[in-house]
């Protein structure tokens, strides 16, 4: 006998008491059985099979010994129905019992029993004549039904149904062969029969991980941190099931390396679909400005970046850039970056270009400033080479600009939108200053019954940027009001506020009204509404509702970038720093997953890091355009994500 097929034998002979004790069966391959017929008999899928039998893919041989998983499916309902067919009689002999009777005859002591009546009062007695009845014996076998229907919760994407019910997304699309991208609420899909304490729940205080193929504990381990026995722990089951691509595993909260965490709708997380690894080449532009730093001293080097708020900011930037690199790399991405100083002067952005050879290098991010950004861009055009702008809006698109920051009408589309799809009665309100009326008439447009209030102005015509609480206590109305305040001016945002706040929330008990109640929401949110005039108890009490390009993160978290930048720089990371990151995050991971940065656009929707994200969109004579904005709101002196 072959040696392997004797030690396979002896293998499977001793283990067999273990496999059963992790759930699994072996079953002996019989001549024209498939691995349909197989796994519809054991009630689990063919993946399933092929999972612990690869091999069986490619030829199923009669007296193959498969091992089987035992199936978490609901398991056959059995039905016996016995139908009378006659009498056998019989003398009770000495030393027979009812139990002894009953196992000769393959019956039961209560089948003797009914049709031996005074057995009920008596015992059996030798000499007893019985009727022995005789049956025909009919098993009827119901199979439960391999799935059934789920009705698709709000915001409820395949990878969170993929969890619940122990399979992969790609198992749950093969469930449902007309299943679109995006689900939607209330679809009807197919899912396994699981039994409901089966079912698992999503967690939301746990992160969550698509396995990718290939892709081992060890991997895992340098990835996420986390040892086969953690992960082990995380997810039961996995231990008997070992890792499947596609898989969706639970983890500690934000524990990946590159900050991206599994999303629903059509945000999509590069990093499971890295393909490239080839070596990348990007180059950096930045205003650092180091000609005009004083390095004699560790005071004057110091001194000169808290005084230049050019080099400050490129530093900060800068310093997001050098974590994603990081994080980058233990991915297995290599990359060139070259860092230029551009030093804030459009005839050194000439200079770096004509001096260095940009034909090559697959991506630029940056100049930060307008003017060198417009130079770079429009002289990079003859090489093709996408350029993103980090912090600029409303630039000159040429068709190979990534505008990465949303332009100022998508975010006051957004907070437009907002309001309008609340359609519940409402009274709406706009106080703006004489430098904000046109943004004032234009939201009149959008909302033909809103009232507007203007700031005072003194005798000479010229506007003092304050309202009185009369103003506005009269275009109140009792029950839900919304209040634009358009403004630049701090001072009088902090009076706007304070007398909202005042008003919030009163009701009139003379003439048993319901309260006022206000919500403060603006079209354009700047400086005016973040200064030390403003008081943010007032502006959580008014959830202060408005458009973003970025939404704060959480220290509360654990993210891991934080955590990372943390330990080396001893701070928490600003905007400027995250936006490094999550900018250099997108630009290199589209890279290494569609064939160039253009038809990234196509391949990859939607994606979102740290505290940004991007969607971008082409115009139609030019480049590209971050289409993607937060609608966020103060929430107890937090600014949060409002999810819509």
């Amino acid at each position: 006998m072959n040696r392997f097929l004797l030690t396979l034998i002896f293998v499977l002979a001793l283990g067999f008491t273990s496999l059963n004790a992790q759930n699994f069966s072996t079953h002996q391959v019989k001549e024209g059985e498939t691995i349909e017929k197989i796994a519809k008999r054991y009630y689990v899928t063919p993946f399933d099979i092929y999972q612990l039998n690869p091999d069986a893919k490619k030829e199923l041989k009669p007296n193959t010994i498969l091992i089987i998983p035992i199936s978490k499916a609901n398991p056959p309902k059995v039905t016996i129905e016995k139908e009378l067919k006659g009498f056998t009689e019989h003398k009770t002999k000495r030393k027979e019992t009812l139990y002894s009777l009953a196992k000769a005859y393959g019956i039961t002591e209560d089948d003797i029993k009914k049709y031996n009546t005074f057995l009920y009062a008596n015992p059996l007695r030798k000499g007893d004549k019985l009727q022995i009845p005789k049956f025909k014996i009919t098993e009827i076998v119901e199979a439960p039904k391999l799935t059934k229907e789920y009705t698709v919760l709000p915001k409820e994407g395949k990878w969170r149904i993929a969890y619940k019910f122990g399979i992969t997304v790609k198992e749950l699309e093969a469930l449902n062969p007309t299943m679109q991208e995006v689900l939607k609420e209330g679809e009807i899909i197919n899912v396994p029969n699981l039994e409901t304490e089966s079912v698992k729940e999503i967690d939301d205080k746990y992160s969550y991980y698509k396995v990718m193929p290939k892709e081992g504990f060890y991997r895992l381990k340098l990835k996420l941190g986390l040892d086969q026995e953690q992960l082990e722990a995380l997810n039961p089951g996995l231990k008997e099931s070992g890792l499947k691509d596609g898989m969706i595993l639970k983890i500690p909260y934000s524990n990946l390396a590159d900050g991206i965490l599994i999303t629903d709708s059509k945000r999509v997380n590069l990093t499971d679909s890295i393909s490239d690894y080839g070596i990348k080449h990007i180059a950096l532009m930045l205003p650092f400005r180091l000609n005009r730093v004083e390095f004699d001293t560790v005071a004057d080097t110091k001194k000169s970046i808290k005084n230049d708020p050019y080099l400050s900011a490129s530093l900060d930037f800068y310093s997001g850039v050098l974590v994603a690199l990081d994080s980058l790399k233990r991915l297995g991405i290599s990359l060139k970056v070259d860092v230029f100083d551009t030093k804030y002067q459009v005839s050194e952005v000439s200079k770096i270009i004509e001096e260095n050879n940009f034909e090559n290098i697959d991506a630029v991010i940056g100049p930060l400033t307008s003017e060198t950004f417009d130079k770079a861009a429009s002289e990079l055009r003859r090489y093709n080479t996408p350029i993103f702008s980090p912090i600029g809006s409303n630039l000159n698109l040429y068709d190979n600009v990534f505008q990465s920051k949303p332009s100022d009408e998508l975010l006051k589309k957004k907070v437009i939108d907002f309001i309008k799809s609340d359609t519940l009665p409402k009274n709406i309100i706009i106080i703006s200053d004489s430098k904000t009326i046109n943004v004032s008439n234009d939201l009149k447009r959008e909302f033909n019954g809103a009232r507007q209030i203007y700031s005072r102005k003194n005798k000479d015509g010229k506007d003092e940027f304050f309202v009185t609480k009369e103003d506005i206590q009269n275009v109140l109305k009792p029950g839900k009001n919304i209040v634009f305040l358009e403004t630049t001016n701090e001072g009088f945002a902090s009076n706007v506020t304070s007398v909202l706040a005042s008003l919030n929330n009163k009701e009139n008990i003379e003439l048993q009204q319901k309260p006022i109640e206000i919500k403060l929401v603006t079209t354009n949110i700047n400086s005016a509404f973040e200064g030390d005039q403003i008081n943010n108890t007032h502006l959580s009490k008014l959830q202060f509702h408005f458009a973003a390009s970025s939404r704060e993160y959480n220290e509360n978290d654990k993210n891991s970038f934080v955590k990372t930048y943390k330990s080396i720089y001893n701070t928490t990371p600003n905007k400027r720093a995250v936006k490094g990151f999550d900018l250099t995050m997108d630009v290199v991971l589209r890279l290494v997953t569609s064939e160039n940065l253009y038809l990234s656009v196509k391949n990859t929707p939607l994606t979102e890091y740290v505290e940004n994200k991007f969607e971008y969109k082409k115009k139609m004579f030019g480049g590209y355009y971050n289409d993607s904005a937060y609608l966020v709101k103060y929430d107890n002196l937090t600014i949060v994500e409002v999810k819509q």
